[in-house]
């Protein structure tokens, strides 16, 4: 009985890797579709598309290795975070040639940008509903979000609107990250808040703003800083959170 019951599951396994795989290819093809609409918008180079495609190929193998398989594949959610995906890593593939494009050709960038943007929240609404909420699921929407920003501010950083420092609306995430590695502490979990939600949502529309030909650059500015300041004091809340409960803990 143990030994059918094993058979079985990794028939089921086997099953959801294969659909998965397909899933993969289809994605694969949609990149291709994006990003060569984007090579002809832009002009860009042959690189663009090979960057897009390699960049595509990790995320890939990343997915396969640590997604949780269903039996209909990688899971309705996690296929609405992969549409996405297609869309940032067009995204992030011209960054080395974005000091190429002319400025009214941001048009292009910020539509796609918005629609991977908006569809962010439906891979969540879709797992809840669906029954199939994972954490490799929450972790590839976050990770998702946190490149399409840093690509975004590299994008706005290289339009010479505004001066280098707003790389730094892209590297909240990444700079608490890597004080991770140096701090044990912060790597602790922290409970879910709308502040953090809300704050990604104000970044991506901030940068997007950054990006639109129409908005003054003074006024880019002034939304830029604001905006800053307050991705600063949300990490400095979750900080100082983290800090005093490693303080309440008993050390073994």
């Amino acid at each position: 009985m143990i030994r059918a019951t094993h058979q079985t599951e990794t028939k089921r396994s086997a099953q959801g890797r294969k659909r998965a795989t397909g899933e993969l290819v289809i994605g694969l093809v949609s990149l291709l579709a994006v990003a060569g609409l984007t090579t002809l918008i832009f002009d860009l180079s042959l690189l663009y598309l090979i960057r897009a495609i390699v960049l595509y190929g990790i995320m890939a193998k990343l997915v396969l290795r640590y997604a949780p398989l269903f039996k209909t594949g990688l899971g309705a959610a996690n296929r609405v975070t992969l549409a996405r995906s297609t869309i940032v890593l067009s995204i992030a593939s011209i960054v080395p040639e974005a000091q190429t494009l002319s400025y009214t050709s941001h048009w292009w960038i910020v539509a796609i940008s918005a629609l991977a943007l908006g569809l962010d929240g439906v891979d969540g609404w879709l797992a809840r509903r669906t029954g199939t909420t994972t954490t490799f699921g929450a972790r590839f929407d976050m990770e998702l979000d946190s490149f399409l920003m840093l690509a975004l501010a590299a994008l706005v950083c290289q339009s010479g609107r505004m001066g280098s420092w707003v790389f730094l609306l892209g590297l909240p995430r990444y700079l608490f990250v890597v004080a991770g590695w140096l701090w044990s502490w912060l790597r602790a979990p922290l409970p879910e808040r709308l502040r953090r939600k809300a704050g990604c949502v104000v970044q991506g529309v901030t940068l997007l703003a950054c990006l639109t030909p129409v908005v003054p650059n003074a006024l880019a500015t002034l939304i830029a800083t604001v905006t800053l300041a307050l991705l600063a004091c949300s990490f400095t809340v979750d900080i100082v959170f983290l800090h005093r409960q490693a303080r309440a803990t008993p050390t073994r």
